[in-house]
């Protein structure tokens, strides 16, 4: 498929301190593609180039062929932007809203279509102060819309949603996929890159540090599996150790955790075997995105299993 999104060697740098330094990607028609990186590691910036919000130091950007600051008002009308920090008056309603921002398209989406498709049909008349967190997510997501871009960005699309309205969140952002738009998804969310995005590149420290899907990072890890389980006796830690594939053995209460390589579970399970010991309660746990995101950057994700990611990246 043909790239609509070409970033090559972008640099930008504010005063002595370098926010992107050397960064390169594409991203292919109707795909979601995943910026994904630790606070301060230059995906906002990054973006905000592309959108044409920011102006590169050095580097070529092309989004649907176009450079964003010299085509700056044909790509408006061809790209949808839901900003990290995007609140509305208060006193605004959906519906005006919606209205408002169609009025600067020159083919906009139906409002009223636009607010059906996104569970918002109720609240065309509710001020944005009195909408939920999620309603006012899905709002953002519609005025991201409502031209009938062929490109959308997302930035930070969950944060601060609880665990129920992300998940709809990500079964909206699919939805408009199957119509044809491309997106460009910035997160800090291991679990929403890893349910939404087809690839993603990781970034740190200003530099693109991988590009791969989601599965083909962990793939990376070889050396990453978990085999946890409570033994029937207790041993020595060197009946394992000594193995070839097991990299490491730890202890949390009275289970074992051991990290290997993809043949330690046979290994380790034989010498088990062997010595008369059970293996209860046993468990494999494979190398997850955040373990890949970890090795790449030296950082965790800043959000938990159930909790909201960390905001205010650069």
């Amino acid at each position: 498929m043909p790239a609509v999104i070409e970033v090559r060697h972008l640099h930008k740098g504010y005063g002595s301190t370098v926010a992107v330094d050397d960064v390169s990607f594409t991203v292919q028609q109707g795909e979601i593609f995943g910026i994904l990186g630790p606070n301060g590691a230059g995906k906002t910036t990054t973006v905000e180039c592309v959108e044409g919000l920011r102006t590169a130091d050095r580097g070529e950007i092309s989004v649907l062929g176009l450079d964003p600051r010299r085509d700056r008002a044909e790509l408006t009308q061809r790209l949808g932007v839901q900003l990290q920090d995007g609140r509305l008056p208060e006193r605004l309603t959906a519906g005006e809203a919606l209205r408002l921002y169609a009025s600067f398209y020159r083919r906009p989406a139906d409002p009223g279509d636009l607010m059906d498709a996104l569970g918002l049909a109720g609240k065309r008349r509710t001020p944005y102060a009195k909408l939920s967190g999620g309603q006012q997510q899905r709002l953002s997501i519609a005025l991201a819309l409502i031209g009938n871009p062929e490109v959308a960005v997302l930035d930070e699309l969950t944060t601060g949603l609880d665990p129920q309205a992300r998940r709809d969140t990500w079964s909206l952002i699919q939805d408009v996929r199957s119509r044809g738009v491309t997106i460009m998804l910035v997160t800090h969310f291991m679990e929403e890159a890893e349910r939404l995005c087809d690839r993603v590149a990781v970034i740190d420290r200003g530099r693109v540090v991988a590009v791969d899907s989601p599965a083909g990072l962990t793939e990376r890890l070889r050396d990453g599996r978990r085999i946890r389980f409570r033994p029937s006796v207790p041993f020595e830690d060197a009946l394992l150790t000594g193995l070839p594939d097991v990299i490491g053995l730890a202890r949390s209460g009275d289970h074992v955790v051991v990290t290997g390589t993809a043949d330690a579970l046979t290994a380790v399970t034989s010498v088990l075997a062997r010595n008369g010991i059970v293996a209860q309660h046993l468990r494999v746990e494979q190398p997850s995105l955040e373990d890949a995101f970890v090795a790449l950057t030296g950082s965790h994700s800043g959000a938990g299993p159930g909790g909201a990611p960390g905001a205010g990246a650069t």
